[in-house]
Parts: structure tokens; C-alpha cells; sequence
């Protein structure tokens, strides 16, 4: 893990910014979401015309045409079948877009717009009307519209090309419209679900505590690490008056985990401000080994006979090693100590990895080092 050329600098001003700081209170509507109230997927298929010779080519997109041939046959428009339309402005699309909770009919959504042939860019075309289904089967909205693509391509006739972003891939803001309404999420349940966005004991414990200051012993109560269940009326206007009183009720969070996340590829360590270190001492060295090779000429002697010019390589090794620092870290040493440590002898983050790595095989790091 090489990470030694990236400056401790942002380390620092990451694990600053995880440094332990007063609890504050949060909203329930920040730290969960209403049991049943989520949104839903949907997919379709469909058309994109009107492209400027980028589409799909034909002999290698046989679906294009036989879309197409379809499309027209339902405009009354009859292609015989031994003749292939050879079109570059049209491309086959896959399109998606999430159906929010209580969506009604009538109702905009946007939707996305790729390219499922070997169309060069959807730019300037527009998607005809496409159906968007549900995982039910059921079709739930209608999408059409012109595209906005963010990417841009251009190819010349030699085949080279260049392309910014994905050109094969759009957005159509307000590109369809609900047909269909979810079902009742509701209904006539005497209670509500709140389930956190991340699972932990001691908020639930918090949140059930706060919901029964508000409204009385025994309105709610814990079902596991995630989610808390409120008593409620049944009638769906006392629900939804309930549920405006629940969401703006705040708590103060549990404190997160201690753990400490390392992204290899980028070399960004982040530290979170409950990681304790236990009685440890570290040696930090660096061994820095030098090779270079140079090459010498060998001339004959002035008027000798049968030398020759030749060629000698001479290499050259030097090892330095720079002076050890050996650092102590007392038992509950905080993540302040231990940035101050690891800038006094000067590590790197890479150094700063291998570090906690070795901490954590011997057991002297109460954190979870996660490596992504």
C-alpha cells in the first residue's frame, strides 16, 4: 500500500473534523423514516428518434428495428418484412425512474434514459411513450420527452473518437406522469413503525424515552436495534397529525462506533472520535535503498592493435537509513494524541495505515478498521 506521496495534511483536517464534540439534539424526521412510506422502482422500454446520425446500427442492434417495425405497425404504418429500415437517428432505450410514496395520478416524475445498443449519443433526441412498470407487472406511469444529455462525444471518419462524460446516457426532468396510485401504505394498523436509518440500541432506547415524554407512558415502545413502534388512531387524518408531531420531536443520537475507515486507492483516512488505543509503543523508521546504474566506454590504446571499444556498465548502491523514532501511547490515548504522535515523526498516511494495522493485530486498537 503505497501511500507515502500524499500529504498527512488532509488526514488531519479529516480527523479534525471527527474530533469529539458536544451531543446535540436531532430530529426523529433525520434518524428515520416512517415504516411502509418508501418509493418504488420502475423500468421500461422504448424509442429514442431524432438523433443526428449517433443511433444504433442496425446490423448490430437487430431489437432496434424490430421495435420500430412494431411502432409503425401500430401507426398504421405496414414495413414489409424482408425490409430492414437502415436508420442511425434512432437508438433503443432502457428507462427508469422511482415512483415516490403517495404519488397520484397525474403527477410528474423524472426518469433516466440509457442506451441499450450501440448508439454513440442520445443527444438531441427525444424518447416517445414508453410504459414504465412496476416489479408487480403493473404499469404505473408513462414516460416521454426530450432528453438532456451531460456527456458529449465526436468521432471521425478515420474512427478515432472522443468523448466527455457518458453521451450515452440522459435525463428527462418532469419526463413522465403517474397513472397509477400505490397502494394505501396506512391502512388501518392501531400503530406506526419509525425504523432508523442506522441500527443502534441506544438511540431506539432514546427515541422510545422522548416519544413517551411527549405522549404518555406505554405510547411506544422498542421492537429491536432498528425499530420503534407508536401507538396510534386508526383514522388517517389523526394518523398523519400524529406522525407531523413525531418527525420534529428531538433526541440526541447515540455516539457512533469507534472505527477507523481507510480508502487504499485514494490514501483518505478518517478516524472517528470514539477510537481509543491501549499501551503501545511504536518504532518508526525508514530504510531508503538507491540504485542507479551508469554506463562507462572503454577505448583502446592509441595505435594498438586488435583492441576493441567496449561497453562496461557500472552500478551504483547506496542504503540510508533515517534516524527511529520510537513513540509510547499511554492506555485511552484519544484521536488528538494520536494525529500529534504520528506528525512528530513525521509518517505519511500510508505509514499511518500500517500503523493502526499493526495496532489492531495487537489488540491494543478498540476500534473496527474497515479498508475500502
Amino acid at each position: 500500500m503505497n501511500l507515502s506521496s500524499l500529504s498527512l495534511r488532509l488526514l488531519v483536517g479529516l480527523a479534525v473534523c471527527a474530533a469529539v464534540a458536544p451531543a446535540r439534539a436531532e430530529r426523529i424526521k433525520d434518524l428515520a423514516q416512517v415504516g411502509g412510506v418508501r418509493g418504488n422502482a420502475l423500468v421500461g422500454y422504448g424509442l429514442v428518434v431524432g438523433l443526428d446520425g449517433s443511433g444504433d446500427r442496425t446490423s448490430q442492434a437487430p431489437f432496434t428495428v424490430q421495435s420500430l417495425k412494431n411502432l409503425l405497425g401500430e401507426l398504421g404504418v405496414n414495413v414489409p418484412a424482408n425490409v430492414n429500415p437502415q436508420l442511425k437517428n434512432v437508438a433503443a432505450v432502457a428507462i427508469h425512474a422511482e415512483l415516490p410514496p403517495f404519488a397520484k395520478p397525474g403527477q410528474p416524475i423524472d426518469v433516466t434514459v440509457s442506451s441499450l445498443g450501440n448508439a454513440v449519443s442520445l443527444r438531441g433526441g427525444s424518447l416517445l411513450m414508453a410504459p414504465l412498470k412496476g416489479a408487480d407487472g403493473q404499469v404505473y406511469a408513462i414516460a416521454q420527452g426530450s432528453l438532456i444529455v451531460g456527456g458529449f462525444g465526436a468521432q471521425g471518419k478515420d474512427g478515432s473518437r472522443i468523448s466527455v462524460n457518458v453521451p450515452s446516457v440522459g435525463r428527462i426532468p418532469n419526463g413522465a406522469t403517474v397513472e397509477r396510485a400505490l397502494p394505501d401504505v396506512f391502512g388501518s394498523s392501531n400503530q406506526i413503525t419509525l425504523n432508523l436509518h442506522q441500527s443502534d440500541f441506544t438511540t431506539v432506547s432514546r427515541m422510545v424515552a422522548a416519544l413517551e415524554n411527549t405522549f404518555g407512558p406505554g405510547s411506544a415502545h422498542a421492537v429491536d436495534g432498528t425499530t420503534v413502534a407508536v401507538r396510534s388512531p386508526t383514522d388517517p387524518g389523526a394518523r398523519i397529525g400524529l406522525l407531523a408531531r413525531i418527525e420534529n420531536i428531538e433526541l440526541s443520537p447515540g455516539a457512533a462506533p469507534a472505527k477507523v475507515v481507510v480508502n487504499a486507492r485514494t490514501g483518505t483516512v478518517v478516524i472517528g472520535s470514539q477510537v481509543r488505543v491501549g499501551p503501545a509503543a511504536i518504532s518508526h523508521g525508514s530504510l531508503t535503498v538507491t540504485i542507479s546504474e551508469n554506463i562507462n566506454v572503454s577505448q583502446p590504446e592509441p595505435f594498438s592493435r586488435g583492441g576493441q571499444t567496449a561497453v562496461t556498465p557500472q552500478s551504483t548502491i547506496t542504503a540510508t537509513n533515517e534516524g527511529s523514532r520510537m513513540f509510547k501511547f499511554e492506555g485511552g490515548t484519544s484521536l488528538d494524541q494520536i494525529v500529534r504522535a504520528v506528525n512528530e515523526v513525521g509518517a505519511a498516511p500510508g505509514d499511518l495505515i500500517a500503523i493502526l494495522e499493526a495496532l489492531k493485530q495487537a489488540g491494543a486498537l478498540s476500534a473496527e478498521l474497515v479498508v475500502i
